[in-house]
């Protein structure tokens, strides 16, 4: 049967399909198949991907009228999936993280002598809904131009009732707007100063009345909150969390980032699809996140630049826990490259080169449930395809700190091409 395509990618020296892995989350080993074609080409056709093989197989197939992009000596994969972002926020906080990074001083004082997050609450509710578009669309402009396709965005940089549905309003509209998909997740963060002793105060606003308005007004699919010593204890967190599900929201966490909080194990109990950073989690609590079909998400830009602590990515793996990478691009270190992530997941956190690009597509797909329409190379699934300046996988950890995505097709179009979008 002959098949019609608007474009086929040819020549690759690697095609990295991560095929047949759409069902479920890869685990253990399975995290090193990458189902790598050499001589690799994929065809697309109104957004579509419709044959992928061997460049000889896809073009046997294809009817003639097709533009041809050479990938000679490139590496191909799936568009990198980042499944946590902190995308809308103002100002910076680079002075702190000098003071972290170099003077060690923990972040907990920092906060607790009016710096940290309530510093970032302050300074995004001054700023204008423009003001925020424009600064965010930048950020999106970036991550797009290093691979990345689609991010799960949180808001919970302002934490007022007007603040909160404003910044899930925002996500909304850059959704509409932006080539990236954006899966969007109402997050109770921060604590404002006005709140520090008051947080059960704060936890009852947030459950009588966030959460209700934002599920009314269709604004968030998943519900997250900050389980951590300095911000939401672990009934707190149950709290907003059980409300979320009642109102029909899906569950994330954040968990044992600063310190062992309970935050996965409430995670467990709860049966969020996501519990993210594990640095401080217990052996015993991850066994009881992957029997409660969990997926773990690896952040590793702040262990990377102030804690010094990472996930203990292998023991994790081993248990049999399914891994993905996110940034955690935040007020606190910004970083918008998946590409980072992966290289310092590997040189680390002692991950595979093949379980870091596992975890950055179709694992990072899987923990936003997306898993059935991107994060693979498979035919019917959307065109969502990175092409690197690279030979092989194993360069992402080799030839690091620079920009390696060379073409970002979303949906079939090209949208970034030599480190620019295309407009």
């Amino acid at each position: 049967m002959v098949t019609k395509a608007d474009f086929v990618i040819v020549n690759a020296d690697e095609l990295a399909t991560l095929k047949g892995k759409s069902d479920r989350p890869q685990i253990r080993k399975e995290m090193s198949e990458l189902g790598i074609v050499k001589d690799g080409a994929v065809a697309v056709k109104d957004g579509k991907i419709v044959a992928v093989g061997t460049t000889k197989e896809v073009l046997d197939k294809l009817d003639k009228g097709f533009e041809v992009i050479d990938a000679s000596g490139k590496l191909v994969t799936p568009g990198l999936v980042d499944p946590h972002v902190h995308l809308v926020f103002a100002g910076s906080r680079e002075k702190e993280l000098e003071q972290m990074a170099v003077e060690g001083v923990p972040y907990l004082e920092i906060k607790a002598k009016g710096g940290g997050m309530p510093t970032t609450l302050k300074k995004t509710g001054e700023a204008s809904i423009q003001e925020l578009l424009r600064r965010t669309t930048k950020i999106l402009d970036t991550m797009l131009i290093h691979g990345t396709t689609t991010i799960e965005a949180k808001s919970g940089y302002e934490m007022t009732f007007q603040g909160e549905i404003r910044q899930m309003e925002i996500i909304r509209a850059l959704s509409k707007t932006h080539p990236i998909d954006i899966v969007p997740t109402f997050m109770a963060q921060g604590i404002p100063f006005e709140y520090e002793n008051k947080v059960d105060q704060l936890t009852d606003e947030i459950v009588k009345k966030w959460i209700p308005e934002v599920v009314r007004r269709e604004l968030g699919e998943y519900c997250d909150v900050f389980c951590e010593k300095g911000y939401f204890n672990v009934e707190q967190s149950k709290r907003i969390l059980e409300t979320g599900r009642k109102y029909g929201l899906k569950l994330r966490i954040h968990a044992d980032w600063l310190a062992h909080s309970g935050g996965a194990k409430l995670g467990a109990e709860l049966g969020v699809v996501s519990a993210d950073h594990l640095i401080y989690t217990l052996p015993e609590e991850i066994e009881v996140l992957v029997k409660r079909g969990a997926i773990g998400t690896f952040l590793p830009t702040t262990p990377f630049c102030y804690l010094g602590t990472y996930a203990k990515a292998r023991e994790i793996i081993n248990r049999g826990l399914p891994v993905a990478l996110g940034t955690d691009y935040s007020a606190a270190d910004m970083c918008e490259s998946m590409q980072m992530m992966m290289t310092i997941a590997i040189l680390q956190m002692k991950m595979t080169t093949e379980e870091a690009l596992v975890a950055s597509t179709i694992n990072a797909a899987h923990s936003i449930e997306r898993a059935q329409e991107i994060g693979s190379l498979e035919e019917g699934k959307k065109a969502d395809i990175a092409i690197f300046a690279a030979p092989n996988h194993k360069y992402f950890a080799y030839h690091y700190g620079i920009n390696l995505a060379e073409k970002v097709f979303k949906k079939g179009r090209l949208v970034a091409e030599n480190g620019r979008r295309v407009k």
